[in-house]
């Protein structure tokens, strides 16, 4: 009787197969970061004037808002709420703050009243969706359709110029140390919200809500709360990402946010397929946003229309969340 021959070593690489694995989660945490720098590498290369100081500094400054805005978005992807409102409130914290400016209000009671009016638009969202049981899709696609006609009733439709104090628009159009004010915003609020995210039982409780909501409440953590706890950071960052950009504009405009819902959108699902992929980080997000902000500064200086601009950031998004399906099991409501 002739035994069968063992399987020969080579068929049985084990080494091999984990150093493939290791490859392909590699490549998937680092190829957006990758294309990144490819993607400037080759603006750098073809355009005169993406590579100076002042239009580096100008991107800086474009993706401040922007990164606080996909920042508040963050702690909502991450306790698996999506809100569609935060570019409504952008739009409301950006004309209240200059209308409370100009009737007189100090500009640090003008400001509260800006996150303030986040905080209120955040806790309708949460209480739609954690007490009522609307889906956060529905429920601030509703409250999204509201602010955009409040913000309009507020302005007659038109732009808040002039009376503005020389303080407020420091922080948006000011230097320090030859840097712009909104950057400082920026880290200041990116540092705060990794806090949040990695090192407090806070965003840890987030992260398992939105991981598994059951089995986080069965293991004792109130998702409710923290499901609402989301949806309020989310309009609270997106009122600070207002005021700012009022100060930024020199005005108020009652559609001057609208845009950063789609931007904000992106930011995070671009976020979504580096580092982590799958989950939204804050660090992932801050990349998402530079991803943007350096497609957009340009896009502009190669003169491309902003039709052409919108066409590539969605098929940017359509291309992230591609990723992040067929590499995870993406699960966003």
């Amino acid at each position: 009787m002739i035994a069968e021959s063992p399987v020969s070593p080579k068929a049985v690489r084990p080494g091999a197969a984990a150093s493939g694995t290791v490859r392909r989660d590699w490549m998937l945490k680092y190829s957006t970061l990758f294309a990144l720098i490819l993607l400037f590498v080759g603006f750098a290369l073809t355009v005169d004037r993406f590579l100076t100081t002042s239009n580096l500094l100008n991107i800086i400054q474009q993706i401040s808002m922007l990164t606080i805005v996909g920042a508040g978005l963050t702690f909502g992807f991450a306790a698996r709420e999506m809100d569609l409102s935060v570019g409504y409130m952008v739009g409301l914290a950006g004309i209240l703050v200059p209308l409370l400016l100009i009737a007189g209000v100090s500009l640090p009671l003008a400001l509260l009243a800006g996150i303030g009016a986040g905080l209120a638009v955040g806790a309708v969202n949460s209480a739609l969706v954690t007490l009522v049981g609307v889906p956060s899709l529905i429920a601030t696609l509703a409250t999204g359709s509201i602010l955009y006609g409040i913000n309009f009733l507020m302005t007659g439709g038109r732009a808040i110029y002039g009376g503005l104090p020389d303080t407020y628009l420091f922080l948006g159009q000011g230097q320090l140390l030859g840097i712009p004010v909104l950057a400082y915003f920026m880290v200041a609020f990116v540092v705060l919200a990794w806090f949040l995210m990695e090192r407090t039982i806070f965003g840890r409780y987030i992260y398992a809500v939105g991981g598994n909501l059951k089995a986080a409440e069965l293991s004792g953590v109130n998702g409710r709360f923290y499901r609402a706890a989301a949806m309020i950071v989310c309009s609270v960052f997106a009122g600070i990402a207002g005021a700012l950009l009022a100060a930024r504009l020199g005005s108020g405009q009652p559609n001057a946010g609208e845009r950063y819902l789609l931007d904000g959108l992106a930011t995070v699902f671009i976020g979504m397929t580096m580092f982590r992929p799958g989950t939204a980080t804050i660090t992932g997000t801050f990349f998402g946003a530079l991803f943007i902000g350096v497609i957009n500064n340009g896009l502009n200086l190669i003169g491309m229309d902003t039709y052409i601009q919108s066409i590539v950031k969605g098929l940017i998004i359509l291309i992230a969340v591609a990723i992040v399906s067929r590499t995870t099991k993406l699960k966003l409501l």
